[in-house]
Order: C-alpha cells, then sequence, then structure tokens
C-alpha cells in the first residue's frame, strides 16, 4: 500500500502550495514565443551554418589540413610510373606542345608498348594494383599506358581518372620540335634556379620553369589526398620532369637536383612513405610567450 504524506495534499479544489501553478489560458500566451519570419531564419541559419557545427564539434586534431611539401603524412600509397617511349620520341623530336596531346603522334611507339607491358606487370609484381586507382595525363601515350596496366592487372576501366592538366608534359617553350639532346640545356638552367624558364615561343607551347611544375604536381597531390584514403593510386605521366619533381618535392630534396631522380620511360617506382621526412613544427607553434607582450 503506497501512503502519501498529508503534507503532499490539499483540499479538493484548493491549489497545493507545494506543486507548480497550473498553466491557464491567460499565462499560456506568455509561454509561447512569437512566430515570426526573422525567428524562422534564425533557425535555419543556426542549424545549417557549418561554423556553428565546427564550434559545437570541432574536428579531431588529427584531421588533413592544406597539402603541402614535404607532406605531414600521406594518406594514400603511391606508384609513380612514366609512360611508355611515343612516337615522337622515338624520332628523337621534343615534343610538349598540349594541343597535340591526344594524337595519335603522341601515341606509344613500339618500343613503348613493350615498356609498358613491363611496367604493368612490374606494378602486378609489386602487388600495387590488387586495387588500386588509375591516375593518367590523357595525352595520348599516358593514358595508353594506363589502358595496359589495367588490362594486365584485371583493374576495371572505371578506375582509370583521366587527369587533364596537372600531368601534362612540362612545356618546354622553344625548344618545341627540337632534338631530344637539346633538353640537357634545359636542366642546366634547372640546376641553377627552379624559376628559371626555357625560352617562349608563340605556337602556344608553354615554357614552364620547375616551380611551375612543382604548383601543378602539388595540386594533383591536394586533389588526391583529399578524394581518397587509404588507397592505392598509380600516377602515369607522360614524361619524367612531372615524377621528378613530384618524388623531390615529397622527400624535401632541392628541386634544383631533380634530374637526379630522373625516370626513364616505362619506369615504376614507389613512394616509399620512410623516405619523407619527419614533420617538424615551425617555431611559431612551439615556443610560448609566458609574459605577453614581453616576449625574448
Amino acid at each position: 500500500m503506497v501512503v502519501i504524506s498529508s503534507s503532499l495534499t490539499a483540499p479538493r479544489g484548493l491549489p497545493n502550495p507545494s506543486l507548480p501553478p497550473l498553466t491557464t489560458s491567460k499565462n499560456l500566451h506568455n509561454l509561447i514565443l512569437p512566430f515570426t519570419r526573422r525567428n524562422l531564419l534564425t533557425l535555419l541559419a543556426i542549424s545549417t551554418n557549418p561554423f556553428v557545427d565546427f564550434a559545437l564539434n570541432p574536428p579531431d586534431a588529427a584531421a588533413r589540413g592544406l597539402f603541402q611539401m614535404p607532406p605531414f603524412r600521406l594518406a594514400n600509397r603511391y606508384f609513380l610510373v612514366r609512360a611508355g617511349e611515343s612516337e615522337y620520341e622515338s624520332l628523337g623530336i621534343i615534343n610538349t606542345n598540349p594541343v597535340a596531346k591526344t594524337s595519335v603522334d603522341n601515341g606509344l611507339s613500339d618500343r613503348g608498348k613493350k615498356q609498358t607491358v613491363r611496367a604493368a606487370y612490374e606494378l602486378k609484381k609489386m602487388k600495387a594494383c590488387e586495387s588500386c586507382w588509375i591516375w593518367p595525363s590523357i595525352t595520348q601515350r599516358a593514358y595508353q599506358t594506363a589502358e595496359i596496366i589495367a588490362s594486365v592487372n584485371g583493374i576495371n576501366r572505371s578506375y582509370i581518372v583521366p587527369e587533364y592538366s596537372f600531368l601534362d608534359a612540362r612545356g618546354l617553350g622553344a625548344y618545341e620540335g627540337k632534338n631530344l639532346e637539346a633538353v640537357s640545356e634545359v636542366y642546366e638552367s634547372d640546376s641553377i634556379s627552379p624559376n628559371t624558364k626555357p625560352p617562349p615561343i608563340d605556337d602556344g607551347t608553354p615554357n614552364e620553369s620547375v616551380a611551375d611544375v612543382f604548383v601543378r604536381v602539388t595540386q594533383l597531390m591536394s586533389i588526391l589526398e583529399t578524394q581518397y584514403s587509404g588507397e592505392t593510386v598509380v600516377i602515369v605521366s607522360p614524361d619524367s620532369d612531372n615524377l621528378t619533381v613530384l618524388q623531390a618535392g615529397l622527400v624535401g630534396l632541392d628541386l634544383r637536383r631533380h634530374r637526379e631522380l630522373s625516370f626513364a620511360p616505362g619506369e615504376v617506382r614507389f613512394v616509399d612513405p620512410n623516405s619523407i621526412p619527419s614533420y617538424k613544427q615551425p617555431a611559431s607553434a612551439v615556443y610560448k610567450c609566458l609574459n605577453p607582450p614581453n616576449c625574448n
């Protein structure tokens, strides 16, 4: 049997002073906020504003931020592949004008096809493409290389993602159409400064410095590191310079020395995470002023 204390009871019809007053029709309207268009818009703004969500639910401190070279860490596994020899290269001719990058003449030579098949089997031996994404330049020889890699490794064509600009062959300006041996002059300039550009030309061929290429490949890596996580990505470049500048950036090598990392046609290289230098916090992140503004 439940016993109720007499102190909690009150005569019928009289309010109990120990309980909150009942809501009546007279005070009900005081409890309801006026529903106006301004109030509605304010509520919607709070519920959809990402900055409010950011403040209430701050991201993990280990979340990936802006990509930089050398990177703090890599979220994916990378393999770098230079496309096999092109028809132009087999003739010993420099061809870097992006206007012609999808032409048949920019496709693989017979020798280039053999180099590419070897590269595809090398990737298979390295177990790179048990599950991988293939990112080739749309330059003819690079895309053909990607198709051969996919075929040998049993990768569906839907995993080939063509790159339309960041992996274009380095534009060599006035050297366009010259003998391949003339490239050595470009590399001599590279060794002096990464900002030196080849002489310009008016046929639409870019004249890119090492620094220009560095910006492109950094943008590419930023996309890949944002779009994927825990994946394997095979990057297929039509030339060596994209890959040497990219690898130099990843390992923190002076860009003037990128030529030391030269890729032969059809060469495959794994990006070893151990080759990436340990991240060091800048002094501004380590130093703390204990008595502002009096800081030493």
